[in-house]
């Protein structure tokens, strides 16, 4: 029995060390996934400051686009401000649910959009069951995935191919007004289509994703709805639904640029609206500004 005893004590004493080292792994700030994308937004930020055209807004480079766009542009204060190479966003504490049914999960959001060639990167950082869950959102060089990986090294899946392409460029394009010089390159088109909608095109990379912009009275962009983005399914597989991205509560920011507050992401479905992500933008910041940094 002593013998015995003793096997278990040091068993049990093995199990509480371990424990606290995966305790102390999960507390500690550092991961494979930021050390990449901290990697990837740097090198990024570099080749976008190379890139950067000179210059402020002025009418006249809207001159030949919708008149929604036009008047979006001048409410919101880009006219007379500096053209920008890369738009940084931040939420905290985003609410996002998987499926309709499932648990809430909260987390925060950080995305890098460049503008010379479609490019959006975004990091998730989130936990569960109190266990980290990170997620790498991208779409770079005409390539689009999504990665997900719990306790800073299992990956939970890893989805890529020619509908995450399309996926990830369109949701690129439902996000080109927060950055008015993506408006004037030459990948993007856009058609007026009523007083308050704008018909957007985007080619690159081989692919072709469009949407249709909503405007209010205010000349404030409150929607862009899509049939270009797939939802994956339990099975693995993805399928076409209607999908929105819905912005409001428009604030003047320090520098003079209203801006919207609010977004979420809606998936169409035929039997209700299903807004999967509803966030706060805490944070808003183009490269035209000093300070803006990964």
């Amino acid at each position: 029995m002593g013998g015995s005893g003793n096997i278990w004590m040091s068993a049990a004493a093995a199990v509480v060390v371990l424990a606290g080292g995966i305790m102390l792994w999960f507390g500690i700030p550092f991961s494979p996934v930021r050390r990449r994308f901290r990697k990837d937004i740097s090198a990024l930020l570099t080749e976008s400051r190379e890139t950067t055209e000179n210059g402020i807004f002025t009418e006249e480079d809207f001159s030949h686009l919708p008149t929604a766009i036009r008047r979006y542009v001048e409410h919101c204060g880009y006219i007379g401000t500096p053209k920008m190479s890369c738009l940084k966003m931040s939420y905290h504490d985003v609410a996002f649910w998987q499926t309709r049914n499932g648990p809430e999960l909260h987390m925060d959001y950080l995305q890098y959009n460049f503008v010379k060639n479609p490019c959006r990167m975004a990091l998730i950082d989130s936990r569960l069951f109190g266990i980290p869950f990170e997620g790498y959102d991208y779409y770079r060089n005409g390539r689009g995935g999504m990665k997900g990986v719990i306790a800073k090294t299992v990956t939970l899946f890893d989805r890529k191919g020619p509908r995450m392409d399309q996926a990830c460029l369109v949701t690129f394009l439902a996000e080109s007004l927060f950055a008015p010089s993506i408006l004037l390159q030459d990948y993007i088109s856009f058609e007026e289509t009523g007083d308050y909608e704008v018909r957007a095109v985007i080619s690159y990379g081989g692919q072709t994703a469009e949407g249709i912009f909503t405007f209010n009275e205010a000349y404030e962009m409150i929607s862009f709805t899509t049939n270009d983005r797939a939802i994956t399914k339990k099975d693995g597989s993805m399928e076409y639904i209607p999908w929105s991205a819905v912005c409001g509560e428009y604030r003047l920011s320090e520098n003079g640029i209203r801006r919207p507050s609010k977004f979420q992401a809606v998936w169409n479905c035929s039997d209700g609206d299903f807004v999967y992500f509803d966030g706060k933008i805490s944070e808003i910041q183009w490269s035209a500004i000093p300070q803006i940094k990964f």
